[in-house]
């Protein structure tokens, strides 16, 4: 799968995942944080960005500061996905 179509999937299942109906795809930018002041994700959402990771694409988190490096935007996400997908 090549990065930019991984980088739709994702935010698709970021949307579905997190229940934020009002977005769509092209409303997330690549570069946006996840947290603060771009989506405005908290703590729960953490948890569910690292469930979804461990169902879609078998990668499993436990580091609370592996996490914190993972979730910063779209872009780390894939970046992560890349390198450490196992489905």
């Amino acid at each position: 799968m090549e990065i930019q179509e991984l980088k739709q999937k994702l935010k698709k299942q970021i949307i579905e995942f997190l229940n934020l109906t009002p977005l769509t795809p092209e409303k997330i930018k690549d570069d946006e944080p996840l947290f603060g002041d771009g989506l405005g994700l908290d703590s729960i959402d953490s948890l569910e960005l690292i469930v979804l990771l461990k169902r879609e694409y078998g990668i499993t988190i436990q580091d609370p500061k592996e996490g914190r490096k993972v979730l910063v935007d779209v872009n780390t996400m894939v970046d992560y996905i890349v390198q450490n997908r196992t489905k």
